[in-house]
């Protein structure tokens, strides 16, 4: 039998009011381990409940110094110091312990004592309950036994009928039981019995925050560190609340006082990460995750936290570097677990992806969003079937999961007894859904009645859910006008300081771009068929690093051109699967032609166009789950788009038309082979019969396309807006002039 298991069957024995059984096991661990902190702490215990008070001392002071992170092994050192009426070394105690950075409510109501203040705290000597029982109730709350907790502090309110810290135990208690409004009650006749007492307005501000009312908390928060103004976890507390309502600054602000008083506080650090990443400042908030992970290596949560802001600057291979530290650290972690799949799915690690994702909902079996992911995992490796089930299968947990409906529309064929269909009428009409969940349900909507062939409802339901989106992601068609007029003004830079002069990469990448939804996916799956080249699908690269300077917000030179050159290839190196020949379709890279032009003299550009009008409409009728593609939301401002698009495309001609290969999408579905083999020519590629099967690449597709390229290419497709044109009341007229 292990020390641990001693130790568990010594408190078990313990509780069961076996005092003997316990010494006994107790001090066959301190045989193995004398030093043990735990053993000696719950020896201590013992000595006291059998009346041995001076000589459970040794005891408490060896789990000391064994392990002094230990907030109750410093009370009952001081709890027996205080006893024994050593209350000058009780002091020397507390002191030590404060410098330590060690907190909590006893630790405040001995400092208010051993400073003259006990009046503050315990108006008359029997007004407050006794340390030893605030303490034994404080035990009994740290073991989640709640009901026992409130069971005894009703008891002892017959005889502290006046007592703050009791009630503040009760409003804890019943914070934790999710009884919100008479743990409000608790805090506030703490507070009008001891209005100076800090712990009880933290804690009212935490149950505040919770019920919802941020103001009200905040103020609670202030109360407590105007009382004592080196109250970190009150800071921390009151950031959590400011973050929450969007005042990121303030929340920073208020996360660096608690750890400018608590320095290797851990929550602080990660809290303070999450305010900075969601203000966009994801390289100072990596460095505040460092930090906590500085003062405890084991912190799963900031690996965790970290590895989203890795994510999002494009570090994908170093955040899933650091969701494996976190998963390590904490075996069931499911968050972690759940995050990291994202990012194997977004490379394109589809097996590894749908793995983690298991281990999130082995974890916990009714984590939706990791079915819902999984769901989407499955269907960009064409398992439609699996797809399903994991959609179902988080439906069954969450009938009002509405992003799930959304997409489990995009790959089931409706009928008009389908549940599910009904299920999502009877959802919309409901008052209680919040914008985003009815935008969601306004799509499926619109691709159900399709399938129905229900156009007009279809239509209905889609321009409902697209006004939506636009107005939730506060999208205006101007601020991508002047972008467009930006990246034209800028290329005179690029063309000054271009690199055609640079020593050829043994990567070759080949930009395959265009507006969204004019072909793209069916064109790298043409391309990525053959043997020599990796399909490295939407990579956001060209933009994450190159993005200010094709814009000309930062100043272009040789060996600004040359870094980036060199960080485009050293991410691309790592999707490359050990070939040379490497495609990235993002479709919006068509705005960074003039970039890629002057920076990858050897790389191939090739510019798929499709109808305009079947262009606009599939964007139209597509739920984008990134918000860079707000113009796709409003007929108007998709024309005026595609103007846009369509203007700069004819300016890069202009310049940069010598290495431009432009394929037309429905000339390549009318005449396969012929346009096929004249694409594979011009990336000076062997011909290979496999380009004209892309329906048999089985490589991963996470675009929304990644149902069509599963099928034989087929014509027409081009021709689908057509069932929809007499409810467009001539909105895309104007293509016909683009």
């Amino acid at each position: 039998m292990t020390i641990d298991d001693t130790l568990k069957q010594g408190v078990e024995a313990y509780k069961a009011g076996k005092i003997q059984m316990a010494q006994q096991l107790y001090a066959a661990a301190l045989k193995i381990q004398p030093k043990h902190p735990d053993a000696n702490h719950n020896m201590g215990v013992l000595a006291i409940e059998i009346g041995k008070v001076k000589e459970s001392l040794p005891f408490f002071k060896t789990a000391l110094e064994a392990n002094a992170t230990i907030a109750q092994f410093w009370l009952s050192y001081m709890d027996v110091l205080i006893r024994l009426n050593r209350k000058k070394e009780a002091k020397d105690v507390l002191d030590q312990a404060r410098n330590k950075g060690i907190e909590g409510e006893d630790f405040r109501c001995l400092e208010h004592r051993f400073e003259g203040k006990q009046k503050d705290i315990f108006r008359t000597s029997s007004q407050e309950i006794p340390l030893n029982e605030s303490q034994s109730l404080i035990n009994l709350y740290h073991q989640g036994q709640f009901q026992e907790v409130l069971k005894k502090a009703n008891q002892l309110q017959f005889v502290f009928p006046n007592s703050s810290i009791l009630y503040n135990i009760i409003g804890a208690v019943c914070r934790n039981l999710e009884q919100l409004p008479q743990s409000i009650n608790s805090f506030k006749k703490a507070i009008m019995i001891n209005p100076d007492f800090d712990d009880a307005h933290n804690n009212m501000g935490l149950v505040l925050k919770e019920s919802g009312d941020y103001k009200k908390s905040i103020e609670s928060f202030q109360k407590a560190i105007k009382i004592n103004p080196v109250y970190a976890e009150a800071y921390n507390n009151m950031g959590v609340a400011l973050k929450s309502i969007g005042k990121l600054e303030e929340a920073i602000k208020s996360f660096e006082q608690a750890i400018k008083i608590k320095p290797d506080y851990l929550t602080a650090y990660n809290n303070m990460g999450l305010a900075l990443h969601e203000s966009g400042d994801c390289k100072k908030s990596i460095e505040s995750y460092q930090k906590a992970i500085k003062v405890n290596p084991f912190y799963a949560e900031a690996y965790n936290s970290m590895g989203l802001a890795l994510k999002d600057i494009g570090k994908l291979e170093e955040a899933i570097e650091s969701f494996q530290s976190a998963v390590k650290i904490r075996l069931h972690y499911a968050d972690a677990y759940n995050n990291m799949g994202n990012v194997l799915k977004d490379i394109g690690k589809l097996e590894e992806s749908i793995k983690a994702y298991k281990n999130t909902t082995r974890i916990d079996p009714n984590y939706t969003e990791a079915y819902n992911n999984m769901g989407v995992a499955l269907k960009a490796r064409g398992d439609l079937k699996g797809a399903i089930e994991s959609y179902e299968t988080a439906l069954r947990i969450d009938p009002d999961y509405t992003e799930v409906h959304r997409n489990l529309s995009t790959i089931k064929r409706y009928h008009e007894r389908d549940q599910q269909f009904h299920k999502m009428r009877t959802m919309i009409a409901e008052q209680n859904i919040n914008d985003h969940q009815r935008c969601n349900l306004f799509f499926g909507l619109g691709k159900a009645c399709e399938d129905l062939g229900d156009y007009a409802n279809s239509f209905f339901y889609l321009k409902q859910g697209n006004t939506l989106r636009k107005k939730l992601l506060g999208y205006k068609i101007d601020k991508d006008i002047r972008l467009f007029d930006d990246l034209k003004k800028a290329y005179a830079s690029l063309k000054e300081n271009n690199l055609q002069r640079i020593k050829a990469s043994k990567l070759k990448p080949i930009f395959i771009l265009g507006v969204p939804r004019s072909g793209t996916t069916l064109v790298e799956q043409v391309v990525s068929s053959h043997s020599k080249v990796t399909g490295a699908g939407e990579l956001s690269y060209i933009g994450f690093f190159g993005g200010s300077i094709a814009m000309g917000a930062s100043k272009a030179s040789i060996k600004v051109l040359a870094n980036f050159r060199n960080k485009y290839l050293l991410e691309l190196k790592k999707r490359s699967e050990g070939q040379f020949f490497i495609t990235d379709k993002l479709p919006q890279n068509f705005m960074y032609v003039g970039l890629i032009y002057s920076t990858f003299p050897d790389a191939k550009i090739i510019h798929v166009k499709r109808d305009p009008s079947a262009t606009c409409w599939s964007n139209y009728k597509q739920y984008f789950p990134v918000n860079g593609s707000g113009y796709c939301y409003d007929l108007k401002d998709l024309v005026t788009y595609y103007g846009l698009y369509q203007d700069l495309m004819e300016f890069w001609q202009e310049e940069c038309g010598d290495r431009i290969y432009n394929l037309d999408y429905d000339k390549l579905t009318l005449n396969q082979e012929e346009e096929t083999k004249k694409l594979i020519e011009y990336l000076d590629l062997a011909w290979e019969e496999a380009c004209l099967s892309p329906q048999d690449n089985k490589r991963s597709v996470n675009t929304a396309s990644n149902l069509q390229i599963r099928k034989k290419v087929y014509q027409g497709s081009s021709q689908q807006w057509r069932k929809y044109e007499s409810f467009l009341m001539g909105a895309f007229d104007d293509l016909k002039n683009i």
